[in-house]
């Protein structure tokens, strides 16, 4: 090992811990509600780093954000994030919805703040590309703006914001959801295996859509 390689190593290891410092005390004030503390001067007073020091590592609100956005994940577990295919999509659901049941208190609060809105926002380009990549085989006969129809509804069903109206409005659990979810984001994708690139608009037979069911029917 060369002289230099100690010194690297220890100030990795530095950036690492205040990265993380400050990444926790992002979370904790998501936690506790206190979104107008996602500010440099109150990081740094949390931490106990200079302002100066918050700034190099996150120079603006935005980056404050996406750090927001990705601690939050990685507390809600492993699985949060992006997925990589369809097959991710559905057996990551249970580790998720049960990670956000776990988190619930930070969750809700990302959920339902004006904050926890440009959290989210932060990343939306990324969500984006990363959902098209991964359902790219799934979609690839939908012509847009069907194609980022589909994609929203299905990411949609794998997020937070499902999560918590199952949550809230039908007092489900995170196991509970995640079935749920999974059997509605199954029927979508054979939907779409089935369909050959139909627009949404379109029943199964090709034609116009299903007509309404009359009240005698109902």
């Amino acid at each position: 090992m060369s002289a230099a390689e100690p010194s690297i190593s220890k100030r990795a290891a530095h950036r690492q811990d205040v990265t993380r410092r400050i990444e926790d005390a992002l979370l904790e004030c998501m936690a506790a509600g206190q979104m107008n503390r996602l500010n440099h001067d109150a990081l740094a007073e949390m931490t106990g780093v200079s302002r100066r020091t918050v700034y190099r590592y996150f120079p603006d609100r935005e980056a404050l954000m996406k750090a927001l956005w990705h601690r939050t994940t990685r507390a809600a577990g492993p699985a949060v994030g992006f997925p990589r295919d369809a097959d991710e999509i559905l057996a990551r659901l249970d580790p998720v919805y049960r990670g956000f049941d776990e988190n619930a208190a930070a969750m809700m609060v990302a959920l339902t703040t004006p904050e926890g809105r440009a959290v989210r926002n932060s990343v939306k380009a990324e969500r984006d590309a990363g959902w098209r990549k991964a359902l790219a085989k799934e979609t690839e006969k939908l012509a847009e703006p069907d194609r980022k129809m589909a994609l929203g509804v299905i990411q949609l069903l794998s997020t937070g914001l499902a999560w918590r109206e199952l949550r809230d409005q039908w007092d489900l659990d995170g196991g509970e959801i995640a079935t749920a979810c999974r059997w509605a984001i199954a029927t979508l994708l054979r939907d779409l295996e089935e369909r050959e690139g139909r627009p949404l608009s379109r029943d199964e037979s090709g034609g116009g859509p299903a007509p309404a069911r009359s009240e005698s029917s109902a």
